[in-house]
């Protein structure tokens, strides 16, 4: 009897969000980034525009580009998996929304000239989110602290004194989303 591989969607949200992150991907390529500019981006729009509610969500699938699009798929990968099985697909699902609604949110009423897109902020939600892996009510663990405050301090360093397309605000407002969820979910456990 031979032993046969068989392969497994052992993460239903994260496989399903990495997807529709290629398929908007290769959207934008094919459609000369109109696709990004219509669906996958938030921007400052007339709220007039029913569009403008959804791309609050789906900025998070759109990327500016292959490397863009591989940067974000590999920490999601990583880590969405792990967190799904612990906290749920329901949860995930949720954090992944509440992440998508409070960075196109935020970026729409602050930042009316610039256009975001891109899972980053949801990179760094679930990066603070695992950093409560090993909590207990009560206690607050290092590795928490330690993420926090690298992460913070890069993402505070570099929207001071670099000028890119980053959006620092998303990474930290992520990361904000992460933590709270982090500590909710685990305290309740």
């Amino acid at each position: 009897m031979r032993n046969r591989w068989k392969l497994s969607f052992n993460s239903p949200v994260i496989l399903s969000f990495a997807m529709l992150c290629f398929v908007a991907t290769v959207l934008n390529y094919v459609t000369g980034g109109k696709s990004n500019a219509l669906l996958f981006m938030t921007y400052h729009s007339s709220l007039k525009q029913p569009l403008t509610y959804l791309r609050f969500f789906t900025h998070v699938l759109g990327h500016s580009g292959w490397e863009h699009l591989i940067g974000n798929m590999t920490y999601i990968l990583l880590l969405g998996p792990m967190l799904e099985e612990k906290h749920g697909p329901g949860r995930i699902l949720g954090i992944i929304a509440l992440t998508a609604v409070v960075t196109g949110v935020v970026n729409y009423v602050f930042f009316p000239n610039v256009a975001l897109c891109g899972a980053s902020g949801m990179v760094f939600a679930f990066i603070l989110l695992v950093s409560f892996t090993g909590f207990d009510d009560g206690t607050i663990p290092i590795t928490f602290i330690l993420v926090a405050v690298l992460f913070g301090g890069q993402q505070i360093y570099e929207g001071l004194t670099l000028q890119d397309n980053v959006s620092n605000l998303a990474h930290i407002l992520g990361g904000v989303v992460g933590a709270f969820w982090g500590y909710f979910l685990n305290r309740r456990r």
